[in-house]
């Protein structure tokens, strides 16, 4: 049995391989005795040579266990082999690796525009990207069957919740003494509580989502005006931003949604700060280039980090401050982080947080060269400088 070229591949005729250079994994064509037919640019980049000059040489040369495949891989029919390995670089250091061979149909290999003569594709990740990968693969597999549980438990607790409130409400008006509604308002007080959780837990699944460019620092100014609005004295804050950086796509009122909670909650955690005017918050900007989003390297993304000079997160939450009801704060739901990190990875981003006393900083990966997807080829605006 053969195994198909790599999915990003299989998307259409390459013509002169423009997918084939656009991957971010490097990838070698090789024929039947394992020589190289052609590479693509990212396998060009890791070795620091042309394809040009690659052209022809053993696979062998730079994966040394690559010698003993071929022979395997003809003889046995065998279809892939996976291998943690060096590869070998010249005179560069060997870099540690993931190689992963498969042989390929001779109609793939028409359709994906590569030399006639090819017979295997050896795909090369860097060892800790390719871990990094299946990391966030379980991670994201554990978030979404929690999501399934907590969207279900949800729904779940609204219909009890619903004739709870009606018999109260019902209770009341029967009830003639001021200490017996006392008790009844204290049941609907609690149940309307309840209700605002559940609908907090169940907002990310129900507004459907667009799709469209969208000008982070026009998002970030909307957030900072909001905030400066709410929190009118003893902060301040302040802006870093890469004004080149193009638009990212995803939903404008999700990405206001991330940044106003962010925001917020930053300022929330700051109360003794904010007393003494010394609370401030700086969001930055920058262009980030070859990063690992969801699995997958990216060639370029927007970087945004959201830092201020609170307290920190405690120790014994910071491991678990994406997940629901999670929480630092006695009055807090828990749930605005878990609502963030699920609309930054529906935008096909990723979030991290590094904390200590002084300083903690958010950070927002997205990916960016996705307008043509969106269907929107025109140039991205500009935000305004910072004042």
């Amino acid at each position: 049995m053969k195994t198909k070229i790599p999915h990003e591949l299989q998307k259409g005729p390459l013509n002169s391989a423009p997918l084939f250079d656009a991957l971010s994994t490097a990838v070698f064509a090789l024929d039947r005795a394992g020589r190289i037919t052609t590479v693509n640019s990212a396998a060009e980049s890791i070795l620091g040579r042309t394809r040009r000059g690659l052209k022809g040489e053993p696979a062998a040369e730079f994966i040394e266990e690559a010698g003993s495949w071929f022979p395997l891989a003809e003889s046995a029919g065998t279809s892939s082999y996976s291998s943690m390995t060096e590869l070998r670089r010249g005179l560069a250091e060997p870099l540690r690796v993931r190689a992963v061979l498969s042989a390929v149909a001779a109609d793939d290999v028409r359709a994906a525009g590569l030399p006639a003569d090819t017979a295997c594709i050896l795909e090369v990740s860097e060892l800790e990207d390719a871990l990094q990968a299946e990391r966030s693969a379980m991670e994201a597999s554990v978030r979404a069957a929690n999501s399934e549980l907590l969207r279900n438990l949800g729904h779940e607790i609204k219909n009890p919740l619903g004739g709870i409130r009606g018999a109260a409400q019902l209770l009341e008006a029967e009830l003639v003494r001021d200490e017996d509604r006392e008790c009844t308002s204290v049941i609907l007080e609690e149940a309307a509580r309840l209700q605002s959780l559940v609908d907090r837990l169940l907002a990310p699944y129900r507004r459907p989502r667009t799709s469209e460019p969208v000008n982070i620092h026009e998002v970030l100014e909307h957030v900072r005006s909001l905030i400066g609005l709410e929190f009118t004295s003893g902060l301040r804050i302040e802006r870093d931003y890469d004004i080149s950086a193009p638009a990212v796509v995803g939903d404008r009122g999700r990405f206001i949604q991330i940044f106003l909670n962010l925001a917020r909650n930053a300022a929330e955690a700051m109360t003794s700060e904010r007393a003494r005017g010394k609370a401030e918050i700086v969001f930055v900007t920058r262009i980030a280039r070859d990063v690992m989003l969801g699995g997958k390297r990216v060639r370029l993304a927007l970087k945004v980090d959201v830092v201020d000079n609170g307290p920190g997160i405690p120790d014994e939450i910071r491991g678990r401050i994406f997940f629901p009801l999670v929480t630092g704060r006695a009055e807090g739901s828990g749930l605005g982080l878990s609502i963030v990190r699920a609309f930054v990875e529906e935008a096909g981003g990723s979030i991290d947080v590094e904390s200590r006393p002084g300083k903690t900083d958010f950070t927002v990966m997205l990916p960016l060269g996705l307008q043509k997807e969106a269907g929107k080829n025109d140039r991205p605006d500009r935000a305004a400088a910072p004042e």
